[in-house]
């Protein structure tokens, strides 16, 4: 395991605080604001910790304010339910007295039904494709900080990077992703750590087709919502095809959606997130015409 995965590791083994309350840390970085994957899986790791059985098969959240990177965030778990096959929690995550993010996830023991999926869809294999790290020193070839740390995901983006000023304007894309090292054999730990990757990408598809510095103040950016089903059981830590695409931007919000597909075309997980795309308006008619 590496390093940078086990801190992330670190960051999931929350603190028991009280009776269904939990605290989560933050990394030292520097950060304007807590990255929405960490609070997501922090809280996903909460609600899993009230539950003794059934895995989770979905999650719906919201982002309701920046978390404070230098703060703990307290994670406020309700027990709605607890059935024969299905469990229910509600997460709250609180930081200086307020709610931040609040997460509703879902538990169920596997049955046997009916049974289909989509084809994953046919791409080189993630050995094939250079790390991120290469791809952004070849291309940019200077590294800034971010690109220069490690990492917890492994991210091999198939095609252009999605910033480069060489990519397609297709809002679509394809990333080979996987943990950075060997995780232990917990079902929950895994699925967190793919809640965590998640939304790592998501917010790429959105932006993709448009030319938006986000250095610059002209623009804001943020996840206002994400959602996904797991669908069978996964490992984290072996790669996955994470398909990407955003049908839609409008009225300063953008809608993304993804699939998770395993190495072998099992199709692990679905998602769509909403994320908020804010900008002046002499950019917003730039962008229109771009």
């Amino acid at each position: 395991m590496s390093e940078a995965l086990e801190f992330l590791v670190h960051l999931l083994d929350l603190e028991t605080i009280e009776v269904n309350v939990y605290r989560g840390i933050n990394p030292t970085e520097e950060r304007q604001r807590t990255f929405g994957g960490q609070v997501a899986a922090q809280a996903l790791m909460a609600a899993g910790r009230t539950v003794n059985q059934g895995r989770v098969h979905s999650l719906h959240s919201y982002f309701l304010r920046p978390g404070d990177p230098t703060t703990p965030i307290l994670y406020e778990v309700d027990r709605i339910r607890d059935g024969k096959s299905f469990t229910t929690r509600r997460v709250v995550a609180v930081q200086h007295g307020r709610a931040i993010y609040n997460m509703q996830a879902s538990f169920h023991t596997d049955e046997i039904s009916i049974e289909h999926q989509i084809p994953m869809p046919d791409v080189p294999g993630p050995e094939s494709v250079d790390s991120l790290f290469d791809r952004v020193q070849s291309e940019f070839g200077d590294v800034n900080e971010w690109f220069s740390r490690h990492h917890p995901i492994d991210q091999r983006f198939l095609g252009e990077l999605p910033w480069s000023p060489n990519r397609s304007k297709d809002p679509h894309q394809q990333i080979w992703i996987k943990a950075d090292g060997t995780l232990p054999d917990d079902p929950l730990l895994h699925a967190c750590v793919v809640t965590y990757a998640s939304d790592m990408s998501l917010f790429d598809a959105i932006l993709k087709p448009h030319s938006i510095k986000w250095d610059d103040g002209s623009f804001m950016g943020a996840s206002l919502d994400h959602c996904m089903w797991f669908h069978h059981d996964l490992r984290a830590d072996e790669w996955l095809l994470f398909d990407t695409e955003s049908p839609i931007a409008f009225g300063g919000r953008g809608l993304a959606r993804g699939f998770l597909f395993s190495r072998d075309g099992e199709l692990k997980v679905s998602m769509v997130q909403e994320g908020l795309t804010r900008v002046t308006r002499s950019d917003a008619q730039r962008a229109a015409t771009s």
